[in-house]
């Protein structure tokens, strides 16, 4: 028996460090689980392909978000899930991206500056404190959290579970998941 999918867009934001990439692929693995068309555009996969011409200037990294955007308003047109994980850090950007989509959903995963700092695998932080990285969100340049994002996770007080299921949650509630699934924290939509 087929069902109908309604598109929306995901869109994971927080400093680089916080959790999103993280969160993302516990979602995306639950909706794949279920059945459900999804696709992802991660940050730092669209900067390798998409975007691999674009810096780190202010007007750069908004254009890295309408671009990211526009993939994501295609795919949501025609009724897939889009998980974007990308640090996307002024909020004018991404409000406008917001109003081009329409079927979005906004999730703020917010964890404090050192945390990030701590969780830090590939160095960046200590690059970006030594100097040797100019322009890194957090650091030299401003990160802008969401003003009224519709799930805030503040992953430094939240299990993956707990973020994964307010996700899971909010997407059933309005309606892009089917009725009957059940977030089971730790095992996703059953």
């Amino acid at each position: 028996m087929s069902r109908t999918q309604r598109g929306v867009t995901v869109w994971f934001t927080g400093l680089s460090g916080a959790g999103k990439t993280t969160i993302r692929m516990a979602i995306e693995q639950a909706l794949r689980a279920e059945g459900l068309k999804v696709e992802v555009l991660d940050g730092d996969i669209v900067r390798q392909n998409l975007t691999k011409g674009l810096g780190f200037s202010k007007a750069d990294r908004d254009e890295n978000i309408r671009r990211i955007g526009f993939v994501a308003h295609l795919l949501t047109r025609n009724g897939v899930i889009v998980l974007v994980s990308a640090i996307s850090p002024y909020r004018s950007v991404r409000d406008e991206v917001r109003q081009k989509i329409g079927s979005f959903v906004e999730v703020y995963v917010n964890a404090p500056l050192n945390v990030c700092e701590e969780r830090d695998v590939k160095g960046l932080y200590k690059k970006a404190r030594a100097g040797e990285i100019k322009q890194f969100t957090g650091i030299d340049d401003p990160y802008e959290p969401p003003l009224t994002p519709e799930v805030e996770c503040c992953t430094d007080q939240e299990s993956l579970e707990e973020s994964t299921a307010k996700v899971l949650n909010l997407l059933r509630d309005l309606g892009y998941l089917p009725s009957n699934s059940v977030v089971h924290p730790g095992n996703g939509v059953r």
